[in-house]
């Protein structure tokens, strides 16, 4: 019963951080300019 009850309690500790961590991630619009470029073959 022992070994149960910690688990449950550290799935809760984990549910509760990665919440905060969603909560507190950045929403908006992500970046229109760079990204991929072309690369050329080197000889």
């Amino acid at each position: 019963m022992k070994f149960i009850r910690r688990v449950l309690l550290v799935l809760s500790i984990a549910g509760s951080v990665a919440g905060v961590l969603r909560l507190r991630g950045k929403g908006g619009v992500p970046a229109q300019t760079g990204g991929w470029q072309e690369v050329t073959p080197q000889r």
